[in-house]
């Protein structure tokens, strides 16, 4: 079976334009046609983006089930990570990734997983993710993936972890999560697509990691003008065969 998958880091929904468009990003979206999307950096229910529940409203919006992962709470509020398909699936488990207690007040991350049946009945594993920022939370995290979230029964083959990374191939957390699953972007003969900043991509820290079972066709990254002023990264879309 043919998929295409794409990870968005969309910067809540607040563009390089400093305009705040939710819509705007489903349009993105809308026109990679995807079929599983994994984003970071969502709010719900917070003020300073009018209370949307932008997890939610992007779903509807792409006629996608939508399943949020909240990294972080502020009272009512909430920021985190979402998995979206329009395909059957099924919630594996959402939750926390260790901080790095030596460093007070860091962001909080997270990771989302689900099972996306396809239609062999088979499942594709599928967890989004969004590391930190200091190098030393970062291996901690990408650690936690390996031995912990990976380590798990459930995570078997074919499976799939995206997400905004942090990371680049030469930074030790991409080693650690790369020494356990295949980069997609080594697995075609494209060169590969950096994210960041959309305006003039040259970091690529935006990543697919595929296990066995999965083939890479293609991959892109959409350049054209709303894609560069949705957010300040644009999106990765990887297309595979299960």
């Amino acid at each position: 079976m043919k998929l295409r998958l794409m990870t968005w880091n969309v910067h809540r929904c607040v563009g390089v334009d400093k305009r705040l468009d939710v819509e705007r990003c489903a349009r993105v979206i809308a026109a990679a046609r995807p079929d599983i999307v994994g984003l970071q950096e969502l709010d719900v229910g917070r003020r300073r983006t009018g209370g949307v529940d932008q997890a939610h409203r992007l779903g509807e919006l792409v006629k996608m089930r939508s399943h949020f992962n909240a990294a972080m709470h502020i009272e009512e509020e909430r920021y985190g990570d979402a998995l979206m398909t329009h395909l059957p699936e099924r919630l594996v488990r959402a939750g926390p990734l260790p901080g790095y207690p030596k460093i007070r007040a860091l962001e909080p991350r997270g990771a989302v997983w689900i099972a996306v049946t396809l239609p062999d009945g088979r499942e594709l594993q599928v967890i989004n993710t969004h590391l930190g920022l200091v190098p030393q939370e970062q291996k901690k995290q990408a650690t936690a993936l390996v031995e912990d979230w990976m380590a798990d029964e459930a995570f078997v083959a074919p499976a799939v972890l995206m997400g905004d990374f942090n990371a680049t191939p030469f930074n030790a957390p991409y080693r650690i999560l790369a020494a356990a699953i295949k980069d997609a972007q080594l697995m075609w003969p494209g060169a590969p697509m950096s994210t960041y900043p959309s305006a003039f991509p040259f970091m690529r820290i935006d990543h697919v990691f595929v296990s066995k079972g999965v083939t890479v066709k293609r991959v892109e990254s959409p350049f054209d003008p709303e894609a560069r002023k949705a957010s300040d990264h644009l999106p990765l879309i990887v297309d595979i065969e299960v």
